[in-house]
């Protein structure tokens, strides 16, 4: 039995445009400390193991080999040609290993601090995924986040997945008090995914063994692969399973994926806020905010974004825009 880690990197992060585009998306841009999210993830899990399987899309594989080679790793690389959701991308991932091996799932694109608390979580999930559970990862909320789904538990045991609330939903999920962000960390025996996916969805599971048989270098085709239903592994699994069970994570965990997130983030980093709480990212250009509180300047050299800090889920839907308009700034 071997431990994987296995990193989905194929996200274009569209509530982060114009710093995220699919040219170069969110978790390759060195901003932290010039390091990306896609080399802190890296270096994060190979403290804990080796053995690592990253899962991207055509579009940003150089990217990711330019991350690999930087940080002097070779691993099994699994190229998406079109994105079909994380329930197909986790399966080629199940079915790239032996029945019995261990896949632990980590995003990309998450923010994680604590080694200590993280690997006594991930742990605690490996003992679970051994005994045949499917494991995700809950976290302890500090506000009442909007933009995150949110896990009803009973110790280890999850009793409902809830969606992303409103504000006055998320607000009575932290007084009750037993409600986890979702992080979509997930942990299992690779057997126990695929045996729940084909029970579940039967028609994701044998479409993506096709695709994944008639791979090519690592590289999935096309046709085969957009044959796949579109669905994440949330619907198609952890949302109907009996197996699963949940790990409390008291590491600090942001996904950094909206500009709010990412605002808290370089706030708690130093970055310069004027007296009412205004910030410029992109840019070292003087920028005066008249009459405007909390509001975020996003600088890049072809597009730039203006945003209240409490609007920040909205910025997927100019995304959306751009993309039905097949626009370059995408």
């Amino acid at each position: 039995m071997k431990i994987y880690n296995v990193i989905l990197s194929g996200g274009v992060g569209s509530r982060l445009w114009p710093l995220s585009r699919k040219s170069h998306p969110k978790q390759y841009l060195s901003i932290f400390n010039q390091k990306s999210l896609f080399e802190l993830t890296i270096e994060r899990n190979q403290l804990i193991t080796k053995d690592l399987v990253v899962i991207g899309n055509q579009y940003n594989q150089h990217l990711t080999d330019e991350s690999l080679a930087k940080l002097g790793i070779s691993c099994a690389t699994i190229t998406e040609t079109v994105p079909r959701n994380t329930a197909a991308a986790i399966a080629f991932a199940a079915l790239a290993v032996d029945r019995d091996d261990i896949l632990i799932i980590t995003p990309s694109d998450h923010l994680i601090e604590n080694m200590e608390a993280y690997a006594k979580a991930i742990e605690s999930a490996i003992a679970l995924a051994i005994d045949n559970s499917i494991v995700t990862f809950g976290i302890k909320p500090t506000h009442p986040e909007t933009g995150y789904g949110y896990i009803e538990h009973k110790g280890n045991h999850v009793l409902s997945f809830r969606e992303k609330p409103n504000h006055i939903t998320a607000q009575d999920f932290i007084e009750k008090g037993n409600f986890l962000w979702n992080s979509g960390m997930f942990c299992f025996k690779a057997s126990v995914l695929l045996d729940e996916l084909k029970k579940f969805e039967p028609e994701v599971y044998e479409k993506s063994v096709i695709a994944w048989n008639n791979r090519e270098n690592g590289k999935l085709n096309e046709e085969d692969s957009l044959a796949i239903p579109s669905i994440s592994i949330d619907y198609a699994v952890m949302e109907r399973s009996k197996k699963i069970k949940v790990v409390e994570a008291s590491f600090q965990w942001n996904d950094l994926g909206s500009f709010e997130a990412l605002y808290d983030y370089y706030v708690a980093s130093g970055h310069p806020v004027d007296k009412n709480g205004n910030m410029c990212i992109g840019t070292d250009v003087f920028t005066a905010f008249v009459g405007m509180r909390n509001t975020i300047f996003v600088c890049t050299p072809t597009a730039n974004l203006i945003l209240e800090k409490k609007d920040s889920q909205e910025v997927k839907n100019v995304y959306t825009h751009l993309e039905k308009i097949n626009s370059d700034l995408i």
